[in-house]
This record gives C-alpha cells, sequence and structure tokens, in this order.
C-alpha cells in the first residue's frame, strides 16, 4: 500500500506522492541554540529521524535538513548574561545538541545549516518580499505585511479578524497591522548585526527557516516538520513569507507536527520549573530505552514522561535482549541463518503497513514483542520436548527483528552490547561487583549461604541484580 501520511494543512490522511518520483526533500525545524536540549527536544528528533530512515528504508532519495536558529532574543539574552559572545554560546550548545542526538542513535541529517550562514540569502527573500509590496521597511526594521496573504490561516485554522481582536494593547505603532511580523530587526547595542540594505541588523525567527529550506532543498518541500507548538506562528508565518515570495503554491506539500511530551502529566514549561534535559535522562536509562518510550505512541499523540515509564521502557528493552541472548545460547545455529524476511509474509507485511499509515511506530513495536513472545514459547517447548525443531520460524522472527531495527533506530545490537551500556551506570564499580560474585560462590561451596544471601542482598539494595545459571553468576543493573 502507498505510505499515507497525516498532513496538518489539510487536516486529513493523504496518499504520499513527493513532487519528484523517488525522491524526497524534508526540512524540519530544530533548536534555538541558547541551552541544553530537553525531552521534547528529543521527541521531535527522534521522530524524524524514523522517518527519515523509513522513507529511504523505502527505496526513496531523501535529503533532509534540520537547522539551528543561531542568532535570537533568548541567545543574545544569554549571552550577555554569562558576558560571552552570542556566537560562542550558540556553538557551544550547537554541539550539546549534537552530542545529545548521537546519544540518542539520531543520524546525522543531509545538511544542518545556521541562520547566521544564511545570511545573504535571508536579505534576498526580505528584498523580493519589499519588490512585491508584501512587506514594508521602517527605521530600519522590516516587516511582512501578512493581510497581503489572502489564506493567511489556512495551517493554523485561524481567522485573521480574531487575531487582530486578540493583538495585544502593546504594539509598535510603526506597523501597518497589529499583526505584521518583523523579517528584520535593525541593530541594537550589544546585539551581532549585519550589513543589508535597510542598515545594520540582524533576522527575525520566520523567516530564517524560509531561507534556510529554499537555499538547501529548494522553493517546493515534500516534507516540513516540526512540534505542534510551531504551527502558529512560526510555520503559518513562514508558509505566507515564503509563498509570497516565490509565488509558488504550494511552499510544503506535506506538514507534520508531533505531539507534546507532558512531564508527570503536566506540560513542559519554564514557569513549572519541570524542564527535563536529554542530559539527564541519559545518565538514568539506556539510549534504547529512551527510544522505545519516544516511539512507543504515535508521533502525533502527546506523550507522558514518567520514571514509571522509563522504568517500563527499560525492563523491555531488557527483555527483548535477554531473549535474543537466550536464542544466541539455545540455538547457535541461528547466527549463520540468512535472514528471510518474507517466510511469513502477512507478519511482515502487517508490520510495514502500520509504517505506511503515518508511521505508526506504537504498532510496529507492538507487533516486535508478540514476536518475542513467540520465540521464548518456541524455546520452551524445545526444551519441554527435547525436539529442536523451528529454524525457520527463528529464521523469520530474527529477521523481523532486523528489518525494524532499520528505521526504528532499536532492537539492532547485540545483546552484549546492550547490557554494557546499562551496566555502564552501576553504582558499584564492575571490579568490586565481580569481587563480591567471587566471594559469594565461595560461600556457596562452603554452604555459608547466610553470607551468600547477604552479598546478593547488599547488591541488589544498590541496584545491582545477580542471576545464577548453567555458565555461572551474571549481573546487571535494575532496571
Amino acid at each position: 500500500m502507498p505510505i499515507k501520511i497525516y498532513n496538518s494543512l489539510t487536516r486529513k490522511k493523504e496518499d504520499f506522492v513527493p513532487v519528484r518520483e523517488g525522491a524526497v526533500t524534508m526540512y524540519v525545524c530544530g533548536p534555538t541554540v541558547y541551552s541544553l536540549s530537553h525531552i521534547g527536544h528529543a521527541r521531535s528528533a527522534v521522530s524524524f529521524d524514523v522517518i527519515y530512515k523509513y522513507l529511504r528504508y523505502k527505496g526513496y532519495k531523501v535529503t533532509y535538513a534540520r537547522n539551528y536558529t543561531d542568532v535570537d532574543d533568548k541567545i543574545i539574552k544569554r549571552a550577555n548574561e554569562e558576558g560571552v559572545p552570542s556566537q560562542e554560546l550558540a556553538g557551544r550548545y550547537i554541539k550539546e545538541f549534537d552530542d545529545d542526538m548521537d546519544a540518542l542513535g539520531v543520524e546525522v541529517p543531509t545538511y544542518r545549516p545556521k541562520a547566521t550562514e544564511t545570511i545573504k540569502e535571508i536579505i534576498e527573500v526580505t528584498s523580493k518580499l519589499i519588490d512585491k509590496g508584501c512587506a514594508y521597511a521602517v527605521d530600519g526594521d522590516v516587516y511582512y505585511s501578512v493581510r497581503k496573504k489572502k489564506d493567511y490561516g489556512k495551517l493554523s485554522g485561524k481567522n485573521i479578524d480574531d487575531l487582530e481582536a486578540g493583538a495585544r494593547v502593546e504594539v509598535d505603532e510603526r506597523k501597518e497591522d497589529p499583526l505584521d511580523f518583523a523579517l528584520w530587526k535593525a541593530s541594537k547595542p550589544d546585539e551581532p548585526s549585519w550589513e543589508s540594505p535597510w542598515g545594520k541588523g540582524r533576522p527575525g525567527w520566520h523567516i530564517e527557516c524560509s531561507a534556510m529550506c529554499m537555499r538547501w532543498l529548494g522553493e517546493t518541500v515534500d516534507i516540513h516538520g516540526g512540534g505542534k507548538d510551531l504551527i502558529f506562528p512560526h510555520h503559518e508565518n513562514e508558509i505566507a513569507q515564503s509563498e509570497s515570495a516565490t509565488g509558488k503554491v504550494p511552499y510544503v506539500k506535506y506538514w507534520l507536527h508531533n505531539g507534546f511530551v507532558n512531564i508527570e502529566k503536566e506540560k513542559m514549561s519554564k514557569s513549572l520549573g519541570n524542564i527535563l534535559n536529554i542530559r539527564d535522562v541519559i545518565k538514568d536509562y539506556t539510549s534504547e530505552a529512551i527510544r522505545l518510550f519516544l516511539l512507543s505512541s504515535h508521533y502525533r499523540s502527546p506523550i507522558d514522561y514518567s520514571k514509571d515509564s522509563l522504568r517500563e521502557a527499560e525492563a523491555a528493552m531488557e527483555r527483548f535482549y535477554k531473549t535474543l541472548q537466550r536464542v544466541n545460547t539455545e540455538w547457535p545455529e541461528t547466527k549463520n541463518i540468512d535472514f528471510c524476511v518474507h517466510c511469513n509474509e502477512g507478519r511482515f507485511t502487517e508490520m510495514l503497513d502500520a509504517m505506511d499509515d503515518d508511521f505508526n511506530t506504537a504498532e510496529v513495536i507492538g507487533n516486535i514483542f508478540k514476536e518475542v513472545n513467540k520465540a521464548n514459547r518456541l524455546m520452551d517447548s524445545a526444551k519441554a520436548s527435547g525436539k529442536h525443531e523451528g529454524l525457520l520460524e527463528f529464521s523469520y522472527i530474527l529477521s523481523m527483528f532486523h528489518e525494524a531495527s532499520e528505521f526504528l533506530g532499536i532492537f539492532g545490537r547485540t545483546p552484549e552490547g546492550y547490557f554494557t551500556e546499562k551496566n555502564s551506570r552501576a553504582s558499584v564499580p564492575a571490579e568490586e561487583i565481580e569481587r563480591l560474585i567471587a566471594e559469594r560462590n565461595e560461600a556457596r561451596k562452603n554452604k555459608n549461604f547466610k553470607r551468600a544471601d547477604e552479598i546478593r542482598k547488599g547488591l541488589l539494595e544498590q541496584g545491582i541484580v545477580l542471576e545464577d545459571g548453567a555458565k555461572g553468576t551474571t549481573w546487571s543493573v535494575k532496571g
């Protein structure tokens, strides 16, 4: 079946037909780099990373751009507070963001443009808008004239007259209309600035994305994404200025917006003091558990972060890799089998149908854990009967894991790799754990079961779980 995408512009699912057959252009709004990135940034980045991967998996050549807003009021304010140049501050947080994305397994996009490296294009687009009578300059500032765009509000569904009625009382009197927004801002003391036909200044926020998007992807883009909070005014204004400048409609064929991340059922906001940085989450949970949590709900739905939900995701990932570990141990011949994706066409098609239906990762993950259950049942049955049968079925199950990992970015590691990362968060040094395991083994050998139990209990209190098996005692960090 064709890929169907929910288009925020038309408010319905549509068959995905890119502008050029076999090729896709995709732009996603990236971070404003003035502080560490939070779990909301992770939701957007991981969601669109999966979409990027899946489109390539389906055979499309994808050109993907995700920008950095590296000049902005918030960046300037923070830089002045710290007494450093704004570009130094922005550069620092760009690196922090990139490190967080790498830790989460988010692939590097084709292009990562910066606003400050696109000033020439920003000035060109702004000049076009003035020449077409869609923008005007006042004292070094340039404003877009919202009422010149007759269909303004088509993305957000907002009525222009209602917007004006709700405009703030404190309005810049130089504007022709209270709703007009800045394309270019005249230079102020202690701010970065660039030369322009209207004097020294810097770009407004909305025009940055239009210029970056058009420079790297062209005047008509297949997919434009971002968080739902960007629909208005950012994306609404981006449509208006882009279509007015080029005369081409639509500027974007498919608008995609991911849902919010709530923290313990409350909206994440600075006023509530519940901003959760990616860096803090990564300290406590594996990267795959975090991705699993973020992908366990449909990308358009809100998702609620809690310690319980992350622990559940961690436990699910551990169950997956323990199953894989068990397969490797009990069915070593599976290491040499060829992946047999179409051995059971129906189940494989079911997984891809879910992704084709507006990238329903939640359903795919549900299907993967059905396969985990089947694998364990097969192994339990083989152990009970003593008959080593079902290699073809294992081939199919492992193929499902492999194929899903290609676009989900999870389920693709070795068990050893996963548990090494998980155990790296141990509160007790690994050498000390191994020493205690050896002491416990000696105590059990000498029938000193009291001491053996004390060691197990003491480690468990520090989050270390011991498991006794045929090949000895292993340990892991409690999920």
